[in-house]
């Protein structure tokens, strides 16, 4: 079979600058030492990419959500390095973590049961201090199911960490009042933002996702934190149009004059939502992409699968060369509307990492 060619969407991971936010991480996290949430594929920019870099760094517990998520990390380290943070939620889940050694955390007392029921083990335990999301309520910490499991890590989730909101230090009292009332060998409870509310919310074990990957979860982090994903795109083919023609579904661009245009390859399903061409105002325009330094403006609605690019400022280019999208995920955020959580994890599969 042919091989095919090389798709004319790429996304280039700077490792360096990866490896470069786990370590200052970590060191913000001073005594304790810093996890990897690689849930979601690394939120969106590759197992076989990040992990390793992550590990090279220095990672040694690494954090997804499903089972199905495991498989790809078990080349990279061993079983017992990965936590399962929706935990063995039937017999089959229980019975492959058994099967293959990776941590489940437990969120429930459901889950304790079938973890003790299929012979226990390590595992993590997870008390909700007040997200209410996943985890046991406080109350339920001595009941003889929870009692029974040997816990490595106890772990809560915090609400509110990237605002200076009065839930942190609520949060914080709670999990502390817990730590005494089960045995366990680590406390965890910050996030990357979390990270950044400095040594008290530490304990034994960060978790940081966003910022790893680029994303300024606090302002205490912009100086700190090195963008990591640059989506380029191609053009696909250069156009002359005449003033008064329209670009795009609706028309809701007009040549106010004649122009050269390009229409390159992204669209909404790969990530590049419509969003990022409405302003506050509900008017259509303010996307761009880059060339160098030189901004080039989207036209139109954003299709599915291409844009139009002005290429005004920029004549020289031709079909073939490649475009980049401004993504630095604080500014790409104020910029679409969209968090920087999902800008990350909405890149498509359609992009070649490189």
């Amino acid at each position: 079979m042919a091989e095919a060619p090389p798709p004319n969407l790429r996304l280039r991971i700077d490792r360096q600058a990866l490896a470069h936010n786990y370590r200052a991480l970590d060191e913000m996290s001073g005594d304790a030492k810093a996890g990897a949430a690689v849930k979601a594929n690394c939120y969106g920019l590759g197992v076989g990419t990040c992990v390793p870099v992550l590990r090279d760094a220095g990672a040694v517990m690494f954090f997804v959500a499903h089972w199905g998520e495991v498989a790809p990390l078990l080349p990279h380290m061993e079983a017992g390095n990965i936590r399962v943070l929706h935990g063995a939620g039937n017999a089959q889940e229980a019975g492959y973590a058994k099967a293959i050694g990776a941590v489940p955390v437990v969120n429930s007392l459901h889950q304790a049961r079938l973890w003790s029921e299929a012979g226990g083990g390590l595992c993590d335990l997870m008390v909700d201090t007040g997200i209410n999301r996943l985890g046991i309520s406080p109350d339920e910490i001595g009941d003889p199911a929870i009692q029974a499991l040997k816990v490595d890590c106890l772990m809560s989730h915090l609400a509110c960490a990237d605002e200076d909101s009065p839930m942190n230090a609520r949060q914080l009292a709670a999990f502390k009042s817990c730590t005494g009332s089960v045995s366990h060998q680590r406390l965890s409870l910050a996030n990357s933002a979390g990270i950044a509310l400095g040594a008290d919310y530490a304990f034994d074990v960060t978790r940081p996702g966003l910022s790893l990957y680029g994303g300024i979860a606090r302002p205490e982090l912009a100086q700190v934190i090195r963008q990591v994903a640059y989506p380029q795109a191609a053009i696909i083919q250069k156009r002359a149009l005449s003033a008064g023609e329209g670009v795009g579904y609706n028309c809701t661009f007009t040549a106010p004059a004649a122009m050269n245009v390009g229409v390159v390859s992204i669209g909404y399903a790969d990530g590049f939502l419509r969003s990022w061409n409405i302003g506050t105002d509900g008017a259509i325009g303010g996307a761009y992409l880059l060339h160098g330094d030189k901004h080039l403006p989207v036209l139109g609605k954003i299709s599915m699968d291409m844009i139009v690019a002005d290429l005004s400022q920029a004549p020289e280019l031709a079909e073939g060369d490649w475009l980049s999208l401004p993504y630095m995920l604080q500014a790409a955020a104020q910029q679409s509307s969209v968090s920087q959580y999902e800008l990350l994890t909405m890149l498509g599969q359609r992009f070649g990492r490189i």
